[in-house]
């Protein structure tokens, strides 16, 4: 199947319309797919976690399966009841049509409050995508679960769990400098129809089975030289976690264009970093390995984990560049003052590049 870069990024944008500054979530669910493995967002309700999900889950056209736990949840709920059929027949058989067991993604919100029966069975379903209960075994299809909490658990059994999702995404409410583009969205959101890019999870998957083609071989010891800084200073992944952040530096590569990973790759190790202060203490100690990071398609994660002024720019003068092809009839207004904000936000006349700066001035004059 060919692969298309630019049209995963053109999906994300298309999906999280509205809803500003969740571009994070967004793509790191497609860097979850593609890898083969969990999300775990950690952030207080009403941040959009559900709508993200809800709304790639849409764009990739993937069967979708959705529930909030709460303590008296019962494992019937997420799985599915006994077949009453087979039961009189002496088979203990669970029917699992359109529960969790038949979806590509699904989104648990406040998934530590499930009770030990549900969460020894997502075990099963995240590790080996197989649901045992009574006689029912089933190979799951599910490609990624996302899963979300308000905070971390301070339970050590939790944490076993929480461990078994191997990127964590710390969120928060949305930043002063874009309120009014919260407002904006939101309101838009609301009211308009979304005209939403698709792409098929087929293509998505198709582009994961290239994993094990990656070559890995340069970066590999660059990499542990990461994990040893990390450890010297404190922070201990499991060689589980370790050895599996591999997959989302191949899948960076992939997405990148590439089937060799080079350095600019290592940004996903930040996700691998279990706890907020982890991350950033981790993005500081290896700042000299973060600053190259860059990813086609990935920007707002990449820029986020490295701190890299040089992936915000290249991503504002991608928007600049499209809002400026559009005829000045045309143009929405309000997504020409939502950049300039960004830009003055982010820049000063003394930081700001030539580029961008001539970039800007042409947005100014689209909208004076």
């Amino acid at each position: 199947m060919e692969y298309r870069p630019k049209h995963f990024r053109q999906v994300i944008k298309s999906a999280i319309q509205g809803l500003v500054g969740r571009e994070q979530l967004a793509e790191l669910i497609i860097l979850s797919i593609i890898a083969k493995e969990h999300l775990l967002v950690i952030g207080p309700p009403g941040t959009a976690k559900s709508a993200v999900v809800r709304r790639m889950a849409k764009a990739v056209q993937g069967d979708y399966f959705e529930y909030l736990l709460g303590r008296f949840t019962e494992p019937t709920e997420l799985f599915g009841a006994v077949d009453l059929k087979q039961l009189r027949e002496g088979q203990v058989e669970i029917d699992t049509t359109g529960m969790l067991p038949e979806a590509d993604i699904a989104f648990l919100d406040e998934v530590f409050l499930g009770s030990t029966a549900i969460l020894n069975t997502l075990l099963g379903i995240l590790n080996e995508r197989v649901f045992r209960k009574g006689h029912t075994q089933i190979n799951t299809p599910l490609k990624v679960c996302i899963a979300a909490s308000n905070s971390l658990p301070e339970d050590e059994a939790l944490d076993a769990f929480a461990d078994r999702f191997l990127i964590h995404l710390f969120i928060d409410s949305i930043e002063d400098h874009a309120i009014e583009d919260l407002l904006k969205g939101g309101w838009q959101s609301e009211h308009l129809n979304l005209d939403m890019q698709e792409i098929t999870l087929d293509e998505i998957v198709a582009l994961g089975d290239q994993l094990t083609d990656v070559d890995l071989d340069e970066v590999i010891p660059i990499f542990a030289d990461a994990i040893r800084e990390l450890r010297k200073n404190g922070i201990v992944l499991s060689d589980r976690r370790t050895v599996k952040t591999l997959k989302l530096i191949a899948a960076a590569a992939l997405l990148n264009g590439r089937k060799k990973a080079e350095k600019q790759d290592l940004w996903p190790l930040y996700y691998v970093l279990p706890t907020e202060e982890c991350q950033q203490k981790g993005q500081i100690l290896l700042k000299e390995y973060f600053v190259i990071s860059q990813n086609s398609q990935l920007f707002n994660a990449v820029e986020a984990a490295s701190l890299q002024p040089a992936s915000r720019e290249e991503r504002l003068i991608q928007d600049a560049e499209k809002l400026l092809q559009i005829e000045a009839t045309k143009v929405n207004r309000l997504d020409v003052e939502s950049l300039l904000r960004e830009i003055d936000a982010n820049y000063s006349t003394d930081t700001i590049t030539d580029r961008l700066l001539s970039l800007r001035k042409q947005l100014v004059n689209l909208v004076s």
